[in-house]
């Protein structure tokens, strides 16, 4: 209990102090209840004028006398006592780096401050439908006082500079000791801020969890794939998240957005409409022996067994993604290399794939993404990477995805494609494999809806693995019955594996003069069918197929089957015949979709001489591989990208109807997997007695060689000419006949087709193979 002596000396103070507050209390009410038609001593009201102030008449004097000469910076003095009366009811019990006398002096020059600054920027301001002085009448005077001798913009900046040099007079510390001050007390507020926030997320996941765990425990046995993303240190949040391949493949991707939100941040979810593989995840030693499959039963006729997966190789998942402390490193290293460059941000998830890892980036506001962009090379270098992409920004998300090679690749292999359940489960018998996206989801496709496909990239890349994939994904699923195929090889050695395969309706073409042919029989075969299916009013080849099922007397019609052309080198095609080549692709990219016809392109020349205007706008669906230059990457997708790309199947892919484009690591298989299942297929064939009928490509042409209104007139005569001279040579029938080069060369041409004359020789003249005729004529 305290003293009686020590009693007497503090009460006097804390009445004192109780005493100063409420004076400041009282004036504050006065002021800011101040109305300029409050009747008064010092102005002129009328009589039935009421009094607006809380405290009355008195109130109104004071206000009208303190706002009328000093304006604002009267509400400094109100401030002061308050702050006063307190101090004196609660004296510090340390010593302060301020005096009483200091702090009043910074008051009085805070007073002068308030006093002269406003009026230069805002001298009037309306209170009540009144106009009165910021700064009352002495603010205003003082001010009219410094704009007459420094102008209004020379005031303000020599009010300003002393009112700082002044206080840091005043002040007992240095400049440098103010601004770490102030930087302390922002860093402060921060932190209570943040901490704040923190422990309101905490709890909202909390709840978020229990919610979530009592769904599933209540929920049915479909609920069980519900995705998940988990903090890689669940005491601290604030961890960077790492999806892994079992949150991948059990689909658990969905709900590590909801915690990034929670969090105020996102994360990257894969944004293409892909059909995610079985949640069912084999183990490492699967790869050494199994038990044999069951053949994966797919639509079409009954008569066709399919191919069994075990035909395809089974290979251990050896490299993959990396260990956790090397992606945390790696993200280490970014954000700091961003940082060197002036752009700072945060790196708020992971995503490791079986290729390349995806570091998802959150820019500070205000920093232009073309800035991240432009840094490419420099953090190639930085993070001592083979190549660096960035994707800026994720579609749908504030976020920029730079994807970084992992230190060792997973090997994608067609079996792990065509042995998932999305595969199997595609109704579509177009259905074709491609690989895997960058965080290990199978992705499949349907060739009908595409409806056409082009593929470009440099030498080397895994164009002609692609293809083998594809093809052989169609032949797991279609049976010749269903799927006829016509292949397209100038090269000669790289679609050899499928010949006398009974889905081919030609031999492998493999004479660029032949093909345009088979193109050329391809677009009559376009037009046949489109004849057929406005016979029964069907739109396309399912509705087409569908009606001759039904139909009661289906005598003279016959199922019509897919057919996919594939062209494994295009540029080949358009150095013989560029214009009657880009003819026939045009009409049949144009039009042959319905009629259940497809192309396929591949070429690794990809200027605009090959892939022309014409053949890219009529096909949408386009795959790159690695090219060299960014000029190339434009010319295949419409945008750059694809000379970041590390080769060895790694492709971007632009699906239909879409800009967007998606990595995709391509599935591989290998030419021992092909030959199998090519055998298997033979195989099929004579066990089942399909007879193989291959359809004719030559041009139909007159028992003469020529059409009869090609025949010109003067034929006859050049025809005796010639075997009464013994001499067949183009110049003598000009000379003769008088007739041009063009002409007089066309007859000699149809005298070799008909036998008369032998083939040109050289230097050498033709021989005249007919005997003279019995009666020469002369003349």
């Amino acid at each position: 209990m305290m003293k009686r002596g020590e009693l007497e000396a503090k009460k006097p103070r804390e009445i004192l102090g109780l005493s100063v507050c409420f004076l400041g209390i009282l004036l504050s009410a006065s002021f800011l209840s101040y109305h300029p038609h409050d009747p008064t001593v010092f102005n002129a009201s009328s009589g039935n004028a009421g009094v607006h102030n809380v405290l009355g008449l008195f109130g109104a004097h004071v206000a009208y006398l303190f706002m009328h000469s000093f304006g604002i910076a009267s509400f400094l003095v109100p401030f002061c006592l308050i702050w006063s009366g307190f101090r004196i009811i609660v004296p510090r019990r340390t010593a302060s780096h301020i005096s009483g006398k200091t702090g009043l002096a910074v008051a009085l020059l805070a007073f002068f401050v308030l006093l002269l600054l406003p009026p230069l920027i805002h001298p009037t301001v309306n209170i009540h439908a009144a106009s009165v002085p910021i700064s009352g009448v002495l603010g205003a005077l003082m001010v009219n006082f410094l704009e007459r001798f420094f102008s209004r913009l020379g005031a303000i900046i020599l009010i300003s500079g002393l009112s700082v040099i002044t206080f840091f007079a005043l002040v007992p510390a240095t400049f440098e000791e103010c601004l770490k001050a102030c930087g302390n007390s922002c860093r402060f507020l921060g932190c209570r801020i943040k901490k704040l926030f923190s422990g309101f997320s905490d709890s909202f996941r909390t709840v978020i969890k229990k919610v979530r765990l009592t769904k599933k425990q209540s929920g049915n046995r479909s609920d069980k794939h519900s995705p998940q993303v988990v903090p890689l240190n669940e005491e601290n949040p604030d961890d960077l998240l790492i999806l892994t391949d079992d949150d991948v493949h059990n689909g658990n991707a969905k709900n590590g957005d909801e915690e990034i939100r929670a969090k105020g941040e996102a994360i990257f979810s894969s944004a293409p409409p892909i059909i995610p593989r079985s949640s069912e995840k084999k183990s490492s030693s699967s790869f050494k022996s199994s038990p044999p499959r069951q053949n994966i039963k797919f639509s079409g006729s009954t008569a066709f067994s399919y191919p069994p997966v075990d035909l395809l190789n089974e290979y251990p998942q050896t490299g993959g993604r990396d260990d956790d402390s090397v992606l945390k490193e790696k993200a280490s290293v970014l954000k700091q290399k961003l940082a060197d460059f002036g752009i700072q941000g945060e790196v708020v998830a992971v995503h490791p794939g079986p290729v390349i890892t995806m570091f998802e980036y959150v820019p500070a506001p205000g920093i232009k993404i073309s800035r991240i962009v432009n840094l490419q090379n420099d953090l190639t270098m930085a993070l001592k990477a083979l190549s660096v992409r960035i994707v800026a920004p994720i579609p749908g998300k504030a976020a920029v995805g730079i994807e970084i090679p992992n230190k060792k690749r997973q090997l994608v292999a067609i079996r792990d494609i065509i042995d998932s359940e999305a595969f199997k489960n595609a109704r579509a018998p177009l259905t074709i494999a491609l690989g895997k996206n960058i965080v290990g989801e199978t992705v499949i496709t349907n060739l009908a809806k595409m409806p056409h496909l082009l593929i470009a990239g440099a030498t080397g890349t895994g164009k002609s693995v692609c293809l083998n994939a594809i093809l052989t994904s169609l032949l797991y699923r279609n049976g010749p019955d269903t799927l006829r195929l016509m292949l397209i090889d100038p090269k000669r050695i790289e679609l050899s594996f499928y010949e006398d395969i009974p889905h081919l309706i030609h031999p492998v073409v493999k004479d660029a003069k032949k093909a345009n042919q088979a193109l050329k029989w391809a677009v009559s075969e376009m037009e046949r069918r489109y004849e057929l299916m406005a016979e029964v009013n069907a739109r396309n080849i399912e509705s087409y197929n569908q009606a001759i099922r039904k139909k009661e007397d289906s005598s003279g019609y016959e199922q019509m089957p897919y057919i996919v052309i594939v062209i494994d080198e295009l540029a080949d095609l358009m150095m013989v015949a560029s214009r009657e080549v880009e003819e026939s692709v045009t009409r049949l990219a144009q039009m042959a979709r319905a009629a259940g016809m497809h192309l396929i392109l591949a070429t690794q020349r990809p200027s605009v001489d090959v892939i022309t205007g014409l053949i890219k706008a009529n096909i949408p669906s386009r795959i790159s591989f690695q090219v060299s230059s960014k000029v190339d990457s434009r010319t295949i997708l419409d945008a750059p990208g694809a000379e970041t790309l590390l080769g060895a199947g790694d492709m971007l892919f632009l699906p239909p109807g879409t800009a967007k484009l998606q990595r995709i690591h391509g599935a591989f298989v290998s030419e021992e997997e092909v030959k199998k299942v090519v055998d298997f297929w033979k195989a099929q064939a004579e066990a089942v007695g399909w007879s193989q009928e291959y359809v004719c490509i030559e041009e139909p042409r007159s028992t003469s060689g020529f059409d009869e209104d090609e025949i010109d007139e003067k034929y006859e005569e050049a025809v005796r000419l010639v075997l009464q001279t013994r001499q067949a040579s183009i110049s003598m029938l000009q000379r003769r006949l008088r007739v041009g080069y063009n002409r007089a060369a066309r007859m000699i041409e149809m005298m070799e087709q008909q036998g008369i004359v032998g083939p040109s020789d050289g230097i050498k003249p033709r021989e005249v193979l007919l005997p003279p005729p019995e009666n020469s004529e002369n003349g």
